[in-house]
């Protein structure tokens, strides 16, 4: 439960999902301070604020396309990026390479932040880098059962194919597209004072699903991750 600022940065990986970002980033905002006191809730002041930083995955601040939607203008580059306090990393294609200095950007900003928040593939995007070695991960589920097939998938990574969402230490992760708002719900449930979660649910008339059962997990029937 905080009143701070929280800095929270998203990696603008080449053609990433939108809903992967916007979901996340929408849900979480909704429970600021800020947010709250435009929809006159009382307590308002009992919500954190969030300064959000989007990170480009260039050497400058040339706006980027997600997979649909407007260009998106980054804020910070690999090599000026701020502190943060929190990373969420939507998901790209994940055989394309990750951009030049990707790799060292993530492994030096997972030993400063609090946590790692990953959605749909972007867990399976930078597994390459061995940051998500031996911990358990979720990832869209389809993608796991093609990477599965053609051998592709990452070994020492601890596949999980059966919740929406899963938390293992400073890394959290969320299976395809729509399960990051529900990461997102969790990490509020967490973090956030529950009066402010509770009418955030209800001004988003959204309930958020839990980690299991998942109803997804019948498409990885049959695969052994």
């Amino acid at each position: 439960m905080t009143s701070a600022v929280l800095s929270i940065g998203v990696l603008l990986l080449p053609e990433f999902q939108l809903l992967d970002a916007m979901g996340p980033i929408d849900h979480l905002s909704s429970h600021t301070k800020e947010y709250l006191a435009l929809c006159q809730v009382p307590f308002a002041h009992k919500g954190p604020s969030i300064k959000w930083h989007y990170i480009s995955s260039t050497t400058d601040l040339t706006p980027m396309n997600a997979l649909s939607g407007p260009l998106l203008v980054p804020t910070c580059t690999y090599a000026d990026c701020p502190p943060l306090d929190y990373l969420l990393v939507p998901g790209p294609d994940p055989k394309i390479p990750l951009p030049a200095g990707c790799d060292e950007f993530l492994k030096t900003k997972l030993k400063e932040i609090k946590l790692l928040l990953l959605v749909c593939t972007g867990s399976l995007a930078i597994a390459r880098t061995g940051i998500l070695d031996g911990l358990q991960v979720c990832g869209n589920k389809c993608v796991l059962k093609a990477m599965k097939a053609d051998g592709t998938l990452r070994k020492e990574v601890k596949w999980v194919g059966d919740r929406r969402w899963i938390k293992d230490g400073k890394v959290w992760s969320a299976g395809g597209v729509t399960a990051g708002i529900d990461l997102a719900a969790e990490f509020a449930r967490v973090h956030f004072d529950p009066e402010v979660v509770e009418v955030t649910r209800l001004l988003s008339e959204y309930e958020p699903n839990p980690d299991q059962p998942d109803v997804f997990s019948k498409i990885l029937d049959g695969v052994t991750l």
